[in-house]
């Protein structure tokens, strides 16, 4: 596939999909390092603070208000239930599909992240559950799974990518 680049001075309105630990915050990451966007993690929306998901209403909510307030934006997450609904919004859909084995070396890998956990010794300490949860990314039936992220790409019309592994190279590049 050939490499698209991006214009730092057009509007872009990406999202990134796939399992956990994929890489789609880093690749988010990278890519309003080099082009103006604003950024949006799911998790942000889509919990309360704790572990229990908000009202699938609510969430929609606080997403059609980021995507209404930003001319450019980059949103990441593994919830189809939220993307499906802002999908034709979108002008590039981003499914990073790696493998189960490379998720699972990402997490373990992974740093701390502040905005999610109050220590490191907290994330470690959710580390096998997220291990298991990726585990069962192939099996899932639910809005987290590969075949509802699978279904999302396939029947999106517009510009998109699977991309099975992320090099290191520039975003510009990608």
């Amino acid at each position: 596939m050939q490499p698209i680049l991006l214009n730092p001075c057009t509007p872009m309105k990406v999202i990134l999909l796939g399992n956990s630990g994929a890489g789609k915050t880093t690749l988010a990451k990278r890519l309003t390092a080099h082009h103006p966007a604003a950024l949006l993690s799911l998790d942000a929306v889509a919990f309360d603070g704790t572990a229990q998901r908000r009202p699938l209403e609510a969430s929609l909510e606080d997403v059609q208000g980021f995507v209404s307030s930003h001319p450019s934006w980059i949103i990441e997450g593994c919830y189809a239930d939220l993307i499906g609904p802002i999908l034709p919004l979108c002008e590039e859909l981003i499914f990073l599909n790696p493998g189960v084995e490379t998720c699972l070396a990402h997490c373990r890998a992974r740093p701390w992240e502040p905005e999610k956990f109050s220590s490191r010794q907290q994330q470690d300490a959710h580390l096998h559950n997220l291990l298991e949860w990726v585990r069962s990314y192939p099996h899932r039936t639910d809005a987290y799974g590969y075949a509802q992220h699978r279904q999302l790409f396939d029947s999106f019309p517009g510009p998109k990518r699977e991309l099975t592994h992320i090099e290191k190279e520039t975003p510009a590049r990608l």
